[in-house]
């Protein structure tokens, strides 16, 4: 089914990053982690469908979506970065999730840590704290970090950014390997969920396997 709904609000988070709120249509239901075929209802675009996660939860009057615009690539993405309240866009029915096996350590790359907004807002609302979690995020450059301060604010959560192209940065700098992965992994307990480009969602079980991490806690997902 094809849902439109009229935007609200955007708020600009990073210098490529927006966060885009929606009316939510009466009766939609989604879990935490899934995504949904995102369109512009504008001519020429509404067949462009691309895959977003929600951000909100579930239980929230409003659909909202951190999305990553990509200006090289004169797309879709492109054209999100311009809507303006009052606008629609077109959605279709929830689909995939991550799904929640317990505490862990959650592993994105760039955008990639949008699926975890809603899986961690959700955890903290049930928990009170994300003790016992930690968020690992690799990103170009600290600019690109989304929703730093979101993170950080989380009650118990352990955060831990790295950069893999900016000199000069207080941040760690390098790919998220084995190697790093074991100063923040314990691989008799903890799941761990990766989400980012697909190169990294194909290498980042064979990492977490040299740890010792088990395949049955590895979670991953494609899409951001």
């Amino acid at each position: 089914m094809t849902y439109k709904i009229e935007l609200q609000s955007v708020d600009r988070l990073t210098h490529d990053v927006r966060r885009l709120t929606f009316e939510k249509p009466a009766g939609y239901d989604y879990t935490p982690g899934q995504a949904t075929d995102f369109a512009l209802d504008r001519d020429g675009w509404r067949e462009e469908q691309r895959p977003f996660t929600f951000t909100s939860l579930p239980d929230e009057e409003r659909l909202e979506f951190v999305i990553k615009s990509y200006p090289e690539h004169d797309g879709v993405t492109e054209q999100i970065a311009d809507l303006q309240p009052g606008e629609n866009v077109l959605i279709g029915d929830p689909w995939g999730a991550i799904e929640d096996k317990g505490d862990g350590v959650f592993i994105a790359g760039g955008a990639g840590v949008t699926p975890f907004i809603s899986i961690l807002r959700k955890k903290l609302a049930e928990k009170g704290t994300l003790e016992g979690n930690t968020l690992l995020s690799s990103n170009q450059c600290e600019r690109d970090i989304v929703m730093r301060n979101t993170f950080e604010a989380m009650p118990g959560l352990r955060c831990h950014w790295t950069v893999t192209e900016e000199k000069g940065s207080p941040l760690a700098r390098g790919m998220i390997d084995a190697g790093m992965l074991d100063d923040f992994v314990d691989p008799d307990r903890d799941v761990c969920y990766v989400c980012g480009p697909d190169p990294m969602v194909e290498a980042m079980p064979e990492e977490l396997k040299k740890i010792g991490v088990p395949e049955d806690r590895i979670v991953t997902e494609d899409f951001g």
